[in-house]
C-alpha cells in the first residue's frame, strides 16, 4: 500500500469479502480484547469470525463497505440497521492517516442517503475513543467491561 489514502476506492461489501473481513478483525483483536491472548472474550471473537461475518452480510439490516488502496484491503466499516456502526476495522499500518475517517464517512453517508434522521451510536473500544471523540461522537455512559472486551457507549447527534 504505497499510495496515499486518498487514492482508496470504497465500494459496498458482498458475501465473497467475508474470509478478508475476518481476517483484518483477526489481525487487530489484541487492540480489542482486555487480554491480548483473548482471555475471557471467546463470545466476541466467535462473532468476528468468518461465519458471523457472512451471517451479517447475509442480513438487509447491516451495511458492510470495503476501502481497497492497489487492490489491498485498506478497512472495513459496517453500520447497523442504519444507525448504528457496527465496525470500524483499519489495518495497523493505516492507524493514524485518515483512513477510519474516510470509511466513517462513507458509512455515514449512506446511512444519510438510506434516511437516518435521529443520529448515530457507537460501542467504542478504548484504543479508538480519540479516533470517534475526534469524528464528534460523545460519550454517553462509563466504560463497560464484560465478557473479555471494554468499551464506552457513544453517540452523534444529527444537528
Amino acid at each position: 500500500m504505497n499510495q496515499s489514502i486518498s487514492s482508496c476506492l470504497i465500494r459496498p461489501a458482498t458475501i465473497v469479502d467475508a474470509p478478508a473481513i475476518a481476517a483484518l478483525i483477526d489481525e487487530l483483536m489484541p487492540f480489542l480484547t482486555l487480554h491480548p491472548n483473548g482471555e475471557g472474550a471467546e463470545k466476541f471473537i466467535e462473532n468476528c469470525k468468518l461465519p458471523a461475518i457472512e451471517n451479517y452480510l447475509s442480513q438487509s439490516r447491516y451495511h458492510y463497505q470495503l476501502a481497497h488502496i492497489d487492490g489491498v484491503l485498506a478497512g472495513v466499516v459496517a453500520m447497523r440497521d442504519n444507525t448504528h456502526l457496527f465496525h470500524l476495522f483499519v489495518p495497523r499500518a493505516l492507524h493514524r492517516r485518515g483512513m477510519a475517517r474516510r470509511l466513517w464517512q462513507a458509512a455515514r453517508d449512506t446511512a444519510l442517503a438510506g434516511g437516518n434522521t435521529t443520529g448515530f451510536t457507537v460501542n467504542s473500544s478504548v484504543y479508538a475513543l480519540p479516533l470517534y471523540e475526534s469524528l464528534g461522537f460523545v460519550v454517553t455512559g462509563p466504560r463497560v467491561e464484560m465478557d473479555g472486551i471494554a468499551f464506552v457507549p457513544m453517540r452523534m447527534a444529527l444537528d
